[in-house]
């Protein structure tokens, strides 16, 4: 042990394997060549040339210097230590006043999805990337204006057909998305595969039967719908019928119905059940009018929305409404119109078709349908100026 030198023991971090090769030359550093010398003043094996002499470099060193002696920037370039302080502090002013025009500006459009953070069902985080594609689905199935143009079938038969499917809906006890979602297919269907008058109820049945089976946990069968129409028409027909109903609609389903946007503009609005049950009644008449299958199902749900806020609170569209359903009263006005034509048609008489008014004159839907507004100055103002627009 006494006779074990100090220097002989390796360094830390040192291979003593390499300790007879550290003698040899000098080391390579270990990241690269990361020295404090110049990078000509270190041998590198790479480009195989080697190092001017200290010697050389100290002679060489004064005549650049002379040659290029240091200019010293004038003293009135240099900036003041008070300047960029205060250029800093301008452009942060500046860039506080346009945070604060920014945000007054949205201050007046409340977010309405902030307090369901916690409620999973609600969607809070994606409702309105949602409802903007449904926007957009609405326009891509759109239905056109006087489609029955040279058709045997008229509009006043697709009033009718439709009057009797909301008898077969409310006897068959379904879903209320499965009524507007009929309507929907068979317009569809209608637009681009004429019928005739003898297979119209046919097209109909055909059609909740397929919407049954998109809407419904238990969709009736294809014999209750042949048993509805009196056997008029027998199951193989009916399933025939679907058939040719799908591939003219190309299997496509998902068209948004007014239901749909009823319900997210009822929230927008803070709206009571009285209120929204009126813009359903309102929203329903508005199947029976063959003059309203190209307007979209987000506008017609806003002009009822709109219509039953004026007639039972007196309440205008606000900016809100405007923002999430993206139209202003303007727009809707037309259609409000119409809405309130159908109205007045069936508190005059004027219509047979008497299916809607009978069920919202029930209880369970709070009678909405006998209120007094319905018969008000102002709706039949309204209905006026539908018939003078046409």
């Amino acid at each position: 042990m006494a006779s074990l030198e100090v220097g002989a023991l390796p360094r830390a971090g040192e291979n003593p394997a390499r300790m007879g090769k550290a003698a040899a030359g000098p080391r390579r550093a270990a990241l690269g060549e990361l020295t404090n010398f110049n990078s000509t003043a270190v041998n590198t094996k790479r480009g195989g040339t080697k190092s001017k002499p200290a010697a050389a470099l100290k002679t060489k060193q004064p005549e650049k210097q002379e040659k290029q002696p240091e200019v010293q920037p004038p003293a009135s370039v240099a900036p003041e230590p008070s300047e960029a302080p205060q250029q800093l502090d301008v452009s942060m002013k500046e860039e506080s006043e346009l945070c604060q025009a920014f945000s007054e500006a949205l201050v007046t459009v409340e977010d309405v999805d902030e307090q369901d953070s916690d409620l999973p069902q609600l969607c809070s985080h994606y409702v309105k990337d949602i409802y903007k594609y449904l926007h957009e689905l609405e326009q891509q199935q759109a239905v056109r204006q006087h489609y029955m143009q040279g058709y045997e079938i008229t509009g006043r038969m697709r009033s009718l057909l439709v009057d009797w499917l909301i008898q077969v809906h409310s006897r068959f006890q379904l879903l209320q998305e499965t009524l507007y979602l009929t309507v929907a297919v068979l317009d569809r269907f209608l637009q681009v595969q004429p019928v005739s008058r003898r297979k119209l109820q046919l097209a109909g049945v055909t059609a909740m039967l397929v919407a049954c089976k998109f809407e419904e946990m238990y969709a009736p069968e294809v014999g209750d719908f042949a048993y509805i129409t009196d056997n008029a028409f027998s199951k193989a027909q009916i399933l025939e019928m679907e058939q040719l109903l799908l591939r003219s609609i190309n299997f496509q389903l998902g068209r948004p119905l007014p239901l749909h946007f009823l319900r997210r503009a009822s929230k927008v609005a803070n709206c009571d059940v009285e209120r929204h049950t009126l813009a359903k009644y309102l929203m329903e008449l508005t199947l029976l009018d063959y003059d309203m299958v190209h307007f979209r199902p987000s506008e017609i749900a806003a002009a009822a929305l709109c219509l039953s806020q004026l007639l039972l609170e007196g309440l205008p569209w606000s900016e809100t409404q405007q923002h999430y359903s993206t139209y202003d009263e303007t727009h809707l006005r037309p259609i409000m119109q119409l809405i309130a034509r159908n109205v007045i048609q069936v508190n005059d008489g004027k219509t047979k078709f008497t299916a809607v008014k009978n069920k919202y004159s029930s209880s369970k839907l709070m009678k909405v349908a006998l209120l007094p507004q319905l018969g008000s100055v102002f709706v039949r103002s309204l209905a006026e100026a539908a018939d003078e627009a046409q």
